[in-house]
């Protein structure tokens, strides 16, 4: 697992160093010739190349000094251009503004945005050192102005830590912000950096050791790598059996929605599970069977509506005894009747589960009732469902979904797995899995269906809730990757599921 930083861990993290005995000046400089070193890299070497340099307050702005000074010194004519007084500078950036005089290639200039799009327009590459990690709100004045100084050159752009304009804590950007090629973070990579659409603006994002000490890097939340899922995911023996390798029971589907139970259950064999049972209401369960094979089946008593019935609960219940795990929800509609079905087993299920769809919408706005269960939970909302269950409005959990999504996990105690780009997957305790893996491919119908089967099938193969959900979503995202590679928009959730396998077998080679 990566660690990733919130603003505010990044400057205990920083605070901790110099107190150990590691000057603020000596992670400046290393930080500032890390970003040099990009920005050479990206104007294609340094004879006769020329960079802008743009650095407001803070350290940010002297990391920015730091790179200039080195860029001059390797030869590249460099232009600072500060939106500060240099006397509001704070130290160690103050010192460092002085030492541009050492460096006879290096000028300085207050910023005027006429002459800051001069100097763009001859540039090879530019410098984003205005706003650091703690930015908030919206850019102003010439702020504002120089950031779309420098989006409107055609150099490429470094960034400092993070993208200017963009939230260092949510992603979120509510005004101007620097479109960067590269962006040069410090000991992690910082929130802000990894969630959208702050990822979008950072471009390649490069971690780089400044000397941080690795015990003091104190994250609560992570992005998920192949070598994670090759720790998680379990093998089988060579004298295995099927239900050795995990019984998985899907309960899913009504009359006008039978293919989400076809979904989850040929997803959960995907990922390995060696026997899935199919739970659907008896009158459809004859167009279920007819596009499955290998699932057993489960009829399951059904509303004149032909949804799962309230006293489906008890034959339910006595299958998951032999079961290892169970999948429910998707397709099963909000009629009254099977609502109360939902919730009963929720309540009484002894084995893991996942609980996704109209799973979710059983408890419209009595998210805690999700409190009132035996078994351990995975909670996987899409944003409509999320809101529905909490309350939350889709604005308000887009502003900060790491904050919302711990809150749902503590409030239920349930692994809770917000879909999208980027999926993110929290704990009661605040930790927090964000997957990097994911395609517009998968913005079609079922594929929410197939992430519920493989989540189901890991749970049911013994595999922690949390990291169920989150080699999950890894797997899931990238199938949808080959899947787009493959046939572009036109790609269904049928082709993502046919391609889990290709995606198992490259997390495996990695």
């Amino acid at each position: 697992m990566k660690p990733v930083l919130t603003p505010e861990e990044a400057t205990t993290l920083d605070r901790e160093t110099q107190a150990g005995g590691v000057a603020a000046e000596v992670l400046m400089e290393r930080a500032g010739r890390a970003v040099a070193r990009a920005a050479r890299e990206l104007a294609g070497g340094a004879y006769g190349r020329r960079a802008v340099v743009v650095c407001g307050k803070g350290n940010n702005g002297g990391d920015g000094l730091v790179a200039a000074r080195q860029l001059g010194r390797w030869g590249v004519r460099t232009t600072v251009v500060l939106l500060e007084d240099p006397g509001a500078l704070r130290e160690p950036a103050a010192t460092n503004a002085k030492r541009l005089d050492e460096v006879s290639s290096v000028r300085v200039r207050t910023f005027h945005q006429g002459s800051l799009k001069r100097e763009l327009a001859r540039a090879d590459v530019a410098v984003d050192a205005i706003f650091g990690t703690g930015f908030r709100g919206i850019p102003e004045d010439d702020w504002a102005a120089a950031i779309a100084s420098l989006n409107g050159a055609g150099a490429p752009i470094v960034s400092v830590d993070i993208p200017s304009g963009v939230n260092g804590a949510t992603g979120v950007v509510e005004g101007e912000a620097v479109h960067a090629r590269l962006t040069v973070t410090f000991g992690a990579v910082k929130l802000g950096a990894v969630l959208m659409p702050g990822a979008e603006h950072a471009g390649v994002v490069r971690v780089v050791d400044i000397g941080f000490p690795d015990d003091l890097v104190a994250p609560r939340a992570w992005m998920t790598e192949p070598s994670d899922l090759a720790a998680w995911l379990p093998t089988r023996n060579a004298d295995t059996h099927k239900r050795a390798s995990g019984v998985l029971v899907v309960v899913a589907g009504s009359r006008g929605m039978t293919g989400a139970p076809r979904l989850i259950a040929m997803a959960a064999g995907r990922v390995g599970t060696g026997l899935v049972t199919v739970a659907a209401p008896e009158g459809v369960m004859s167009q279920i069977q007819a596009g499955l094979t290998e699932p057993t089946f489960l009829p399951l008593p059904e509303t004149t509506e032909g949804t799962v019935a309230a006293e489906a609960v008890e034959p339910l219940l006595e299958r998951l005894g032999s079961a290892d795990a169970l999948a429910i929800g998707p397709g099963l509609t909000t009629n009254e009747e099977t609502v109360a079905f939902v919730r009963d087993t929720v309540r009484r299920s002894s084995v893991p589960f996942v609980l996704d769809a109209d799973g979710l919408n059983a408890f419209t706005g009595d998210g805690v009732a999700l409190q009132d269960r035996q078994a351990e939970a995975v909670l996987t909302p899409h944003v409509g469902e999320f809101a529905r269950l909490t309350g939350v409005k889709a604005r308000d959990l887009d502003a900060d979904r790491p904050a919302h999504v711990r809150a749902l996990a503590e409030q239920t105690g349930a692994i809770t797995l917000l879909k999208g780009s980027r999926t993110v997957i929290a704990q009661a305790s605040g930790r927090l899995f964000i997957n990097m893996t994911g395609s517009p491919a998968l913005a079609t119908a079922g594929t929410g269906d197939v992430l519920t089967g493989m989540i189901g099938g890991l749970l049911a193969r013994g595999v922690a809730p949390l990291e169920s959900a989150a080699a999950a979503a890894y797997i899931h995202g990238l199938a949808g990757v080959f899947a787009g590679r493959d046939l572009g928009e036109g790609a269904l959730a049928g082709d993502v599921l046919e391609r889990v396998a290709e995606a198992l077998a490259q997390v495996e080679g990695a």
